[in-house]
């Protein structure tokens, strides 16, 4: 736990929170200022920064968790779809320094995007950068 979390005080109860689901190691509960009605958040109890700090244990009840609420997110609010998402780290947008997993009910005609426009422009990779950045990554 980190005294200064505000995951970490909704986990220890010392703030409220719209509770959905909880296990062992992980607790899901509605995003306070939600992207769309049932916007669901999937934190670990324990603290930790960032995915790549879960343990495989950690992290297996955290995307378990997700696997078994995004179907009941969606039929709850009657979604069409819904995105899942992770913003690993400050430059990628996060803003709690706490591991989560947002859950976003989709609608049709709801104006969002793919999560493709999350990363802005797209580079112009040819063949040769594709393939050194695989084998850099380990494919």
């Amino acid at each position: 736990m980190s005294d200064d979390c505000i995951f970490c005080s909704i986990v220890a109860g010392d703030i409220p929170a719209r509770v959905v689901a909880e296990t062992d190691d992980a607790l899901a509960f509605l995003d306070a200022n939600p992207m769309a009605r049932g916007h669901t958040l999937v934190i670990p109890k324990a603290h930790h920064q960032r995915v790549a700090d879960l343990s495989r244990e950690e992290s297996r009840a955290v995307f378990d968790l997700v696997h078994d609420l995004a179907p009941r997110i969606e039929d709850a609010v009657d979604a069409d779809a819904h995105t899942i998402g992770v913003n690993d780290g400050p430059d990628a947008g996060q803003e709690v320094p706490h591991a989560h997993v947002h859950v976003i009910p989709r609608f049709d005609g709801d104006g969002g995007g793919p999560i493709h426009v999350a990363a802005g422009e797209r580079p112009d990779l040819g063949d040769d950068e594709l393939d050194e950045i695989a084998d850099a990554i380990g494919a």
